[in-house]
């Protein structure tokens, strides 16, 4: 089965049953909490990723304020955990109602632009987001931060190791692939295909461009604001500088290289992006460069990401392979 084939049938589904299996073992073999630490990392890049996938993957939408809404979700859930005292389990489902209503709102007024506008707005709406959080100091504490979020709870009994968090993560992340299966092969998700494929032929087709395109940025962003809580309560704390511009452009990137337009791709590209640069410490000088060439060699030899779409990025628009020689015509 290639990687870009991965469908959630039900035939399919018990193939990866051993490796959910590993999964759950894993931490039961592994005591280091810095590798349990990057683990969770990595889970939550996956809720991030795979909600990014959404827009840009499923949708085909230029969307570049990713991490805007993943710190509306951390501020949400810190500021209502630290100030009104309200439980993890409160503050999850709050950050990405919040992150939701934020994406909703930058979605009606500017989603009937496209490309490259459309680009320019989500990254001004992730300058204008970063500005706020790091000037508002009665609401976040400005350039100080917020500390001292209090950890998830199970039962009066806070996670306060690596390892309960992990199976908490890794539980989101099942929900969240879940969640987008059914989305993607329902009556909605076939709609984000159509309007990424070709939008003027699936309005012709009866489809309501508009409203599937707020529907889809309203799904990313809710799991962006989850995502978000999620780091929060992790991190037990948060400052602007951790959801900045080149937050937004780390993300886009797992999604390029792990593939666009499948559920697996944004798993395999955030694990390959945050377990890389840590198992590359030694040349921490030149990790960037690393990332760099990573993207320019998977834009170049497969465009379409390692467990993508084959076809993805040239719909997309925003990038495409070199143009292959047309075939000569038969002679008459």
């Amino acid at each position: 089965m290639p990687l870009y084939d991965f469908v959630p049938r039900r035939e399919n589904v018990w193939r990866w049953l051993p490796v959910l299996a590993a999964l759950l073992v894993f931490p039961l073999l592994v005591t280091s909490e810095y590798l349990l630490r990057i683990a969770v990392l990595a889970g939550i890049y996956i809720l991030l990723t795979s909600s990014l996938n959404v827009t840009n993957g499923y949708t085909g939408l230029f969307s570049f304020g990713h991490a805007a809404f993943y710190g509306i979700g951390a501020y949400t859930a810190a500021i209502l955990a630290t100030r009104f005292s309200l439980s993890f389990w409160l503050t999850l489902p709050l950050a990405g109602i919040v992150a939701g209503a934020f994406g909703a709102a930058i979605a009606l007024p500017t989603l009937r632009l496209t490309g490259i506008f459309l680009a320019l707005v989500t990254i001004g709406f992730q300058e204008i987001t970063y500005l706020v959080t790091l000037n508002w100091i009665g609401l976040t504490r400005g350039p100080m931060g917020i500390p001292g979020i209090p950890p998830p709870a199970i039962w009066g009994r806070p996670l306060t190791g690596n390892r309960g968090y992990y199976y908490l993560v890794l539980a989101l992340d099942v929900l969240l692939l879940f969640i987008l299966s059914r989305i993607v092969t329902s009556r909605v998700g076939r709609a984000f295909v159509a309007i990424r494929e070709d939008e003027l032929a699936a309005q012709a087709s009866g489809i309501a461009t508009f409203r599937y395109k707020v529907l889809s940025f309203v799904i990313a962003t809710v799991f962006a604001g989850v995502a978000g809580a999620c780091f929060a309560h992790h991190a037990r704390f948060v400052s602007a500088d951790s959801f900045r511009l080149d937050e937004t452009f780390a993300i886009l990137t797992m999604l390029i290289v792990g593939g666009m337009g499948s559920l697996l791709g944004p798993v395999i590209g955030a694990v390959s992006l945050v377990v890389l640069p840590e198992a590359s410490r030694f040349l921490a000088e030149y990790r960037g460069v690393v990332y760099g060439l990573i993207l320019i060699a998977v834009i170049l030899f497969r465009p379409e990401g390692i467990a993508g779409v084959p076809g993805i990025i040239q719909s997309w628009g925003a990038l495409s392979r070199a143009q292959q020689p047309a075939a000569e015509e038969p002679a008459a």
